[in-house]
């Protein structure tokens, strides 16, 4: 295991870790534990009670944040005729097709999200080999796979993020960056907190939620308690 620096060490005093913390007091503390001198993102960790192995228990979609995570996506339209049109005007920041392909297969990746319409998924999945490892391949679970290129590039723009299951039963998704006010990375929280609560499979047995956490990019974990969350 990496050796820890000081800093971490020094941050992570201020964490009980046999604790489970009041969301309001997690969030305060995963701020305050954040020793790096650039924004560090706000990030939650849902470690789930599910069988990832099985196909009905693999949790995967998107969820738009109402206050956004502090970074601006960069989209990638992959669309035809009218629909191009649409995904530009929607203010995409690249729109194409065969030549991004060409582009991406040469190992161009400037880029944070591709959509595609359901038209050119027959092209984008000669893609699946490069797209694939970096979970970039559009996905119709994550709403990135439509002919609405207006609405997918708009919530992508607002704040949208997308979250799945590892092999280990954990989703990790970012919330917000340090410098957001903690009302709202707390609203942020809810509202992905609310979502993993919809997307329970029926087949999960037992504990569902198993353990919850904040962090900031560098910094220590903290523990939530469930049972102060509120949920709509």
């Amino acid at each position: 295991m990496a050796k820890k620096g000081k800093k971490f060490l020094e941050a992570a005093k201020l964490v009980d870790r046999m604790k489970a913390y009041p969301i309001e007091e997690a969030i305060d503390l995963a701020k305050k534990t954040n020793f790096t001198k650039f924004d560090a993102t706000v990030e939650v960790a849902f470690r789930l009670g599910i069988d990832p192995k099985k196909a009905d228990q693999n949790i995967r979609g998107a969820v738009v944040l109402p206050n956004g995570t502090g970074k601006t996506q960069r989209v990638l339209v992959f669309a035809k005729g009218e629909k191009a049109k649409e995904a530009e005007a929607a203010g995409a920041d690249y729109v194409g097709d065969a030549e991004y392909i060409n582009k991406i297969s040469q190992g161009w990746f400037e880029f944070d999200v591709i959509v595609a319409t359901p038209d050119m998924m027959g092209e984008v999945g000669k893609l699946g080999r490069v797209l694939g490892p970096k979970g970039l391949m559009p996905n119709p679970k994550t709403g990135t796979v439509t002919f609405d290129v207006e609405k997918a590039v708009n919530e992508i723009k607002a704040g949208k993020v997308e979250y799945r299951t590892d092999k280990a039963g954990n989703i990790h998704v970012p919330i917000g960056k340090v410098s957001f006010e903690n009302d709202k990375l707390i609203e942020n929280f809810n509202t992905i907190f609310e979502t993993m609560l919809k997307v329970k499979p029926s087949a999960a047995k037992g504990t569902y939620m198993k353990n919850v956490s904040v962090t900031s990019t560098m910094g220590p974990g903290v523990k939530v308690d469930p049972s102060t969350v509120t949920v709509k």
